[in-house]
């Protein structure tokens, strides 16, 4: 068990005064058998009035709404958590699912969804031949197959870390070679679902001690992180991070899952101003025990 404090400090700055429209915040962890929350705050300069809710994954949603106008903007939350992931979990799988390719029975299809279906396009089939090509023989087991699919996405792609908005399509990083791990992670996603896996993206935040700089997917301060779980019958939604070739969360705290990597933005907002009014942005994570 861990103990973990993490801070989260998003600031934009306006070259004038500007309306604020609402933002919509994604910042508190979920809550599992795995995480326990101790405490949580979020704190908002200008003053700003908060109301919580759960969107259709379970996440908590807290809705921002302001009065008046300002040249700055800043959301500050402070976490402290109880951390209890395995290092080496075990995965009691479904004896119909120990091996690949097996049937999803008809109420899991139902209940996964658009999860279990491709959301990019894949015309020319190539993510489709890509991840098929991890599938050593017919049958093979389940287990080992995501496990290297998770670490081919990572052979084949270099981890760069990158702040500008937006994740790239599946196919633009295969073609690039290159991407941060949001992109992993979605690439990681739909080739599990080309397969015919029901997975999910998963965003929130990696720890990662001074022992353990071989981790990837944070900068250190400034960054959270993004990666995948997948849906196996029995073992029910397992965890896998590819930009760190891991299984399991043993150091991972999760804040949102979803769809589509757009669902689980932290913060997300407007603003009504002049066109030139937006001057910058910073974020300042940090997770320490």
């Amino acid at each position: 068990m861990m103990v973990l404090s993490i801070r989260h400090r998003t600031a934009y700055r306006y070259h004038q005064t500007v309306q604020l429209g609402q933002h919509r915040l994604m910042l508190r962890p979920r809550e599992s058998r795995d995480l326990r929350l101790i405490s949580s705050a979020v704190t908002i300069s200008p003053q700003a009035s908060l109301t919580w809710a759960h969107d259709v994954f379970g996440n908590t949603i807290a809705t921002a709404s302001f009065d008046g106008w300002s040249d700055s903007l800043i959301i500050e939350s402070a976490v402290q958590l109880e951390l209890f992931a395995p290092v080496w979990p075990e995965f009691g799988v479904a004896a119909t699912a120990t091996h690949y390719p097996f049937a999803y029975s008809d109420s899991e299809l139902t209940d996964l969804g658009a999860l279990a279906a491709q959301q990019y396009a894949d015309p020319q089939g190539r993510l489709r031949a890509w991840a098929h090509g991890f599938v050593a023989s017919r049958p093979t087991e389940t287990l080992a197959l995501l496990q290297d699919l998770s670490k081919g996405v990572s052979r084949w792609i270099s981890y760069q870390s990158r702040d500008d908005e937006g994740t790239q399509t599946p196919v633009e990083t295969l073609d690039r070679g290159w991407g941060s791990c949001r992109d992993f992670a979605v690439l990681f996603v739909e080739a599990a679902r080309s397969l015919g896996f029901g997975a999910r993206i998963v965003s929130g935040y990696v720890f990662l001690p001074s022992s353990g700089g071989e981790m990837r997917g944070s900068s250190g301060d400034g960054s959270t992180h993004a990666w995948a779980e997948v849906y196996v019958p029995g073992a029910g939604w397992v965890t896998f991070d590819p930009t760190n070739r891991a299984v399991g969360g043993r150091n991972l705290i999760p804040v949102a899952v979803a769809r589509h990597i757009n669902q689980a933005m932290p913060v997300t907002g407007s603003f009504t101003g002049m066109t030139n009014a937006f001057r910058d942005m910073q974020v300042e994570v940090s997770v320490t025990s």
